[in-house]
């Protein structure tokens, strides 16, 4: 039996199961307040010049004033001397050519705070020769979420749920921080360690629950995981509108991190990761209070160590196997899809941060657009899957992407003053990219072999994190050619789709296991050549075992199925018909290949831990290194 059959024992999907999801789903929807909290907390108002100290002695009202100390659409620049002549009648005739010499604004900058009382644009007047910052400050954010990859191999050393719960600390710690910040400097740098602690509270909530999943739910509960990042969207759009300015919004959206904090200490480590780690009698424990907790004690006390330690041996002995970078490119076919998979990875990340990160540029309601933009992942993941599963994954992550490209680069033809038409095409790009990264995390993890997945899916994350970071400093070119960044944003995906046609169909193909298998491949989908390898080495196998167990895809050690022996093949009798269905992700011979409970081939794994599927939380704010590919995407 492999660990699945234990969770099985002490009770499958029960309570415990139901309330860790829960637990660890409820910081799930404060995630895209952290992660996209710029589109709010840093947006530009229209802002002017203030005229110089005392300029007002004349008693003139407001509108006067500006009127003759500020030219009529300037923002960065305020006449020198004040231009009384445009109080006339016929002052508003003349021309900017006739206007007087003016001057940057010495004084600072006023600002419209109908919609927004305060931001961090209003704070620090990131506005003019300064507004480049506001990108920067994204970036960095993003640089932190990059760096938060470390808490991944924290997790493997200290556990699960201890990372996890420094995550949640980490974040309420320096989200407040931030929202107190005296300088734009110390807010970049709390904001740098908010984007790290996101990035270990992602790797570690759905690795822990995951662990804790029989098999047949773990789709169900990635997926489930994934819809609450998209409700949180609409979460974000609440508190926005109910607090406009930017320092109690900051607060607002990290103060419940403290009582996830607290509640976190509740939560059950990894009884796998226990194992992995040496420490048997703590994950028997763990196992026995999971037992108790689903009302199946008396099964729970009936587990002792060398159960424990026989279920996982084989795990324990694949889990020591070490892999290098170098292994993605050595061989030829990987080398390509590599090369692929990053053109991938980077543009749909570079083009779905410019969107969802450039909502004022629609001049539509910000709060109504951000509503919209989260609403559109439901739809958009739904096609998706259904192409995934009866199209493919070559053509569903090509066409996103192609989509995605057209609809931006489409953006650029249409006039300004037509709203709704720019803000449809914009909605139907970022829905296009919400499927690309749905159909890219499990695409990524059927392309590379169980050896190398995992090590494939670090590569998946860094490039993703790349493309997030670089997405808002595109925006800068802006300042030279206002079309320009819309021109790399629709040309980036556009490029990336045409490059995903040269990757491997993987639809109804068991998954590769070893390198040799994704050589042999090549540019088609020999199925019938890899079944057959795999058969040989099942014979093998159960030649070298004397009929006593055999070891399935995943490398976990199960007993023969119960039941007579099954009757020898006699020379010149045909090999068993292959049923359709039968070599599909997910697809089962009648019992599970691997011992997990109907997931075909072995499943990525977090090192120390189970295969994690796609959540989708990332969308894109997620980091792709925990969506490891089971086969199954449904």
């Amino acid at each position: 039996m492999a660990f699945a059959s234990l969770l099985e024992h002490v009770g499958g999907m029960g309570r415990f199961q139901v309330l860790s999801v829960l637990l660890l789903s409820l910081p799930v929807l404060m995630m895209p307040s952290h992660n996209v909290l710029q589109i709010f907390t840093a947006a530009t108002s229209e802002h002017w010049c203030r005229p110089r100290p005392g300029a007002n002695a004349s008693g003139l009202d407001a509108e006067a004033l500006l009127r003759v100390w500020v030219p009529r659409g300037e923002r960065c620049r305020r006449f020198v001397t004040p231009q009384w002549w445009l109080l006339e009648s016929n002052g508003s005739e003349a021309t900017n050519s006739s206007w007087p010499e003016t001057e940057p604004c010495g004084d600072g900058w006023s600002y419209d705070r109908s919609v927004f009382t305060s931001t961090i644009i209003t704070e620090w007047d990131l506005v003019c020769s300064s507004r480049g910052l506001k990108q920067l400050a994204q970036s960095l954010y993003m640089a932190g979420v990059l760096v938060g990859g470390v808490f991944g191999g924290l997790s493997d050393r200290f556990g699960r749920r201890s990372v996890l719960t420094w995550c949640y600390l980490q974040m309420a710690a320096m989200g407040t921080c931030s929202s107190f910040a005296p300088t734009f400097s110390v807010y970049c740098l709390f904001r740098f360690l908010t984007g790290m602690a996101f990035s270990g509270i992602v790797l570690n909530s759905v690795s822990l629950s995951l662990e804790w999943m029989p098999t047949h739910m773990r789709a169900l509960v990635g997926t489930f995981m994934g819809y609450c990042y998209t409700v949180g969207q609409f979460l974000l759009a609440g508190f926005a509108f109910a607090v406009p300015d930017w320092r109690q919004l900051q607060l607002v959206v990290s103060l419940p991190f403290f009582g996830f904090f607290l509640y976190s200490w509740w939560l059950t480590e990894s009884a796998r990761w226990l194992v992995m780690v040496g420490r048997s009698h703590q994950a028997l424990r763990e196992l026995q209070k999971v037992a108790r907790i689903n009302g199946k004690k008396e099964e729970g006390d009936k587990l002792d160590i060398e159960t424990l330690r026989s279920h996982m041996e084989k795990e324990m002995t694949s889990s020591k196997t070490r892999h290098t970078v170098a292994d993605l490119v050595r061989t030829p076919v990987l080398r390509r899809i590599s090369f692929c998979l990053c053109f991938v990875w980077f543009s749909t990340s570079f083009a779905y941060y410019g969107l969802a990160m450039d909502l004022e540029n629609f001049e539509f309601n910000i709060y109504v657009i951000q509503l919209i933009f989260g609403a559109v992942d439901i739809p958009a993941k739904l096609v998706s899957i259904l192409t995934i599963t009866y199209v493919g994954r070559r053509f569903t992550q090509a066409a996103a992407l192609i989509l995605a490209g057209l609809a931006i680069l489409a953006n650029i033809l249409v006039p300004r003053d037509l709203r709704t038409l720019r803000t449809a095409l914009a909605v139907f790009g970022k829905g296009c990219l919400a499927a690309s990264f749905n159909c890219v995390f499990l695409y990524t993890g059927e392309l590379y072999p169980t050896v190398i997945r995992q090590t494939g899916m670090g590569m998946a994350n860094t490039m993703s994190r790349l493309g997030s970071i670089m997405a808002p400093l595109v925006k800068i070119v802006g300042e030279l050619f206002p079309a320009l960044p819309f021109i790399i944003y629709g040309a980036a995906p556009v490029v990336s789709g045409l490059v995903a046609a040269f990757l491997p169909e993987t639809r109804n193909m068991a998954l590769p296991e070893t390198v040799e298998e994704v050589e042999g491949r090549g540019p088609g989908p020999p199925r019938r050549k890899t079944r057959e390898q795999r058969e040989q080495r099942e014979t093998a196998g159960n030649s070298g075992n004397s009929g006593k167990s055999r070891i399935g895809t995943a490398g976990t050690p199960r007993p023969l199925p119960p039941g007579p022996s099954p009757t020898p093949r006699h020379r010149g009798t045909p090999p068993r018909p292959e049923l359709p269905g039968m070599d599909e992700p997910g697809g089962s011979r009648g019992e599970d290949e691997d011992g997990l409970g109907g997931m075909k081939g072995q499943r990525p794994r977090v090192p120390g831990g189970p295969g994690v599927v796609g959540t989708g939380i990332s969308g894109p704010g997620a980091s792709p290194a925990i969506h490891g590919g089971s086969g199954v995407k449904r």
